[in-house]
This record gives C-alpha cells, structure tokens and sequence, in this order.
C-alpha cells in the first residue's frame, strides 16, 4: 500500500526546492565570501536540539541555508575540477534509486540497472567483453579496485595469496609524474606502500616515458622486487594527455606485467571513432577505470571500474561467507525477490552494502545513447579548441600545451616579461580575481615548472560564449593589473 501522505509530503518538498536548486544552475552576482558566511553559518552552526525540529522546518532551512550555497560547480562558466553538477537526469534517477532501492541487491529492477548499466558502458568504452564491472564511489575507489587485482595476480605468480597473507617481498608500480595522486594512495592501502610507485618521466606532451618504464621494470627485477602494475593515463588531470596505450600494452605483454589504465576523466572520449586509434591499448589492458561522474554529468560518487578475470577479483577482495546473508537465500528457483542476493558485488570490491548507482548510469546513457554522448564529448573538445584559437590569437596569451582532450592550459604574459616568478604571481591574482569577481571558475596547475590557468570543458551548461568570455576576462584582468594597454 502507498502511502499518499508521506507521498504529498516528498512532492511538496521538491517543489518547493526546486526554485533554489534553479539558482544553483545559473549565474548570479557573486557575493563577498564572508556576507555569505554570515547568513548560512549562524542558522547552521548550532547544537543538535533535544527535541527534534520536524520535517518542515529541516525542509525550509534546506532550502534556505543549504542549498542557495554550495559550489558554482553546476553554473555554465564552472571549469576548474574534472566534476560536475548533475543533469536534470541524473538528480531524478538518484533520487529514483534512493527511494526505490537502499542498496544494489535482491531481485529488483535497481539491481538489474546495475548490471545493464555496466555492460551499456563497457560496450560504449570499448572495453572487451568478459570483463568484471563494479560501481564505486569514485576514482580513488576504482584505482583501488584496479590495483588491488593487479597486486593479487602479482604476488599469486609467486605462489602467495595477498588477500589472505599479507604481501610477500617489496612491489613497484609505474606511473607517470603527471599520474593521479590516488595511485600511491592505493599503494598505501594496498599494502605496498606510497614509495612504492616509481614516477616515470614524461615527454613534452606530458605523456608517459615508455622506454624508462621498461628500465625500470628490468632493474627491479634484478634487484628482487616484484613489478605490480603499469599504469596507463587516459586523460592526465593536470592537462589531459592521453600515455601511448598501445606502447604500454605491447610492454605488459613483453614483461608479463598488469595494465591498469585509469580512465576516471578521458576514458570516455574511446567512444569517439576519430580518438579510438589513442586507446586500442584498451583491448589488451587487465583493468580499466572510468568516472561517470565526469564526463556523463552523473551525480557524485560513481566511478567504474572493469576487471579482466572475475575470479581473480574476487579473491583479491571477497570478505567470506557470513550465515546471516548466505543462509538467507536459496539456491532453488526464487519465489520473492528475497530468494537471491544478485550478482556478487560485495566480494569484488571493497563496499558491502553501496547504493544502486546502476540506476543512475542507466539512465544517463538511456537518455543520450551513443551518439548523444558523442556529441557531449565532442562539443566539449571543440570548446578546447576554440579556446586554444584564442589564446593563439592573443598576444598576451600564451598556450603552454596543445590539448588532446578538453583541458586548456594557458597563462597571462605582459608584453616583454619573462621572469617566471614575475609572471607566478601574476597568473595566481588573475586567478582568484577570476573566482571572486566573475562567472568564470578555472583551476590552476604547473606545466613544466610554469602556472597555468586551466579550464577543463566537461561541463553540460557551458557555452562558447562561457568559453570566450573566460579568454576576454582573463585579458582584462591581467591587463588591469599590469596596466597595460
């Protein structure tokens, strides 16, 4: 039976934050830090009260206090971290998931959507048939998954079980300097330690030296460590690169090394024919990651990761048999949907109970299809571009890499200055400048040494008049505080 009354009550409840959540998907005005500290922060800084408040009044100081200030993460001019504010879709299926499934298990449709949404995105990726999915919370989670496999296979050619025992005798895993920071974190948590990720250089494309991974694994060899895992870039943080896949599958092979590419931001551009010769190493790589939550605007929290040998994930991760969840199904036909716990999620991951975030992917890639999410990542690429026409075009601009993706790195540079630290400082104030006084919200970093302002185009509200108007606010700024003409 439905209850009509707490179902009035959630249709109120929307409708009533709906006009908030408008403002979060728009540009307004923005205010100084601190008068908008002194409105949320005294209505939110309190003690838990003894008697509680009720639904209404949490209701009302949500749509006040909460929501009217978050990040401008969900506004067209926001292009600074590789996230989004989810789609019109992705918060109504979340929510869709929330209400319908606290979890990703049992004989129901959520659970269903789990495994439908896996295999929609493994085929979109290109990643081969046969591979394990699992949704996670995110790309630090997915890596740890990747890795975890990677080092199960490693110490298990040695004739150990990690899992079980323990590491036997110091891993390596090779990365590039331009790899993400949850690599060595899963190092950590794995086991092996954070020292135990070699950084590889890069070339001036910012791509990884695949030449001084082979060394590397040869000279660790001969000094008795065990080569855990290459890690493969598909879409560098910092600026976008794409590693030679190819090159680091033709390694693993020859080395009989894990190809673990993380994919968490660029992985989804595979989808494209024009960009699928960058990542045919794809098909011979042991386990791969991607972020819905990126590129597919989905709503925090969902990364994805695919592992080649099912069985070798689960035990790298399973937890063990437990009577009270074993003993609660049957291994005849079911009758309710009680009868079976679904697909084994819990011993291929590190999470037991996790939400139907399926659902949520599911009806992302319903909605789009594959020429929908084509045209996303190529309207995102195509904002790179043109944002790289400007800056070209510009002479107190200057490109300090060509984009492979959607990422964009460029500074401000004043007509005769050439002192780095000069021009740090510079770039430092236009960008905050930027952050406090406009609808245009990049991000920092360093290439070769040098600070770069660095928009990345995965956001589904931004325009190419967003992408000019960051270009134009950068000249003014700079202009402003250089004052030059």
């Amino acid at each position: 039976m439905v209850d009509t009354a707490e179902t009035g009550r959630l249709t109120e409840a929307i409708t009533r934050l709906l006009p908030h959540l408008e403002r979060v998907w728009r540009w307004d005005e923005p205010g100084a830090v601190g008068a908008e500290r002194d409105v949320w922060l005294p209505a939110l800084d309190r003690p838990m009260p003894v008697a509680g408040v009720g639904v209404d009044r949490v209701l009302d100081e949500l749509s006040r206090f909460v929501v009217p200030y978050g990040p401008r993460i969900g506004q067209p001019g926001f292009s600074g971290w590789i996230e989004n504010g989810p789609t019109t879709t992705g918060v109504l299926a979340n929510l869709a998931a929330t209400a319908a499934a606290p979890h990703r298990y049992l004989l129901t449709a959520p659970a269903h959507l789990e495994g439908m949404a896996l295999q929609w995105l493994q085929s979109l990726l290109g990643v081969p048939p046969g591979h394990q999915g699992l949704f996670s919370p995110g790309g630090s989670v997915a890596n740890l998954v990747g890795l975890g496999a990677a080092r199960q296979a490693a110490y298990e050619a040695r004739g150990v079980d990690p899992a079980a025992d323990g590491i036997d005798g110091p891993g390596r895993i090779y990365a590039s300097v331009e790899a993400h920071h949850t690599i060595a974190r899963s190092a950590a948590v794995l086991g092996l330690g954070r020292r135990s990720v070699h950084p590889i250089p890069v070339d001036e494309r910012q791509r990884v030296d695949v030449d001084a991974i082979a060394r590397a694994i040869a000279a660790d060899r001969e000094a008795g460590l065990v080569p855990v895992a290459i890690v493969g870039t598909a879409g560098t943080t910092n600026t976008g690169a794409i590693d030679p896949l190819d090159e680091l599958a033709d390694l693993a092979q020859a080395t009989d090394v894990w190809l673990h590419i993380d994919g968490a931001y660029g992985l989804l551009a595979a989808c494209l024919p024009e960009l699928a010769p960058q990542f045919t190493g794809l098909a011979r790589a042991d386990s791969a990651i991607v972020d819905p939550h990126k590129w597919l605007s989905a709503p925090i929290g969902i990364g994805a990761t695919f592992v080649r040998d099912a069985d070798l994930l689960k035990r790298a991760f399973t937890e063990g048999a437990a009577d009270y969840l074993e003993g609660s199904f049957t291994a005849e036909e079911p009758e309710s949907i009680f009868d079976s716990l679904g697909a084994d999620y819990a011993d291929w991951g590190v999470e037991l109970t996790a939400p139907a975030r399926g659902t949520v992917v599911w009806a992302l890639l319903r909605e789009l299809g594959t020429s929908g999410v084509q045209a996303t990542v190529r309207r995102d690429l195509g904002f790179a571009r043109r944002l790289e026409d400007r800056v070209r075009d510009e002479p107190r601009l200057e490109l300090l890499t060509e984009a492979e993706l959607s990422v964009v790195c460029f500074r401000f540079v004043p007509p005769g200055e050439s002192d780095e630290a000069a021009l740090e400082a510079l770039n430092s104030q236009v960008l905050r400048r930027l952050h406090r006084d406009t609808p245009f919200v990049p991000s920092s970093t360093k290439v070769g040494g040098r600070l770069a302002l660095r928009p990345c185009f995965i956001n589904p509200r931004t325009t190419e008049a967003d992408v000019d108007g960051l270009a134009d606010a950068v000249v003014a700024i700079g202009t402003e505080l250089t004052s030059v003409g």
